[in-house]
């Protein structure tokens, strides 16, 4: 199945789940926000959420710095 990542087509497993996707990306969940579909996907909620075909997700890193 294919979702845009970024805005890159990604292949992915049919049933992938946020959590799924993060920890095949190597992401630390406690540091990034994911998007779906221009809405806020909240952390309770990554290992709930499945992702569909033409699912559009952005993936924002946090970064400490001072």
């Amino acid at each position: 199945m294919q979702i845009e990542l970024n805005g890159e087509t990604r292949e992915i497993s049919p049933g992938a789940t946020v959590t799924g996707l993060l920890a095949e990306l190597g992401l630390d969940t406690r540091k990034v926000a994911v998007e779906r579909n221009l809405e806020i996907v909240p952390k309770s909620l990554y290992a709930e959420t499945a992702l569909s075909e033409g699912d559009r997700i952005e993936i924002v890193h946090f970064v400490g710095g001072g």
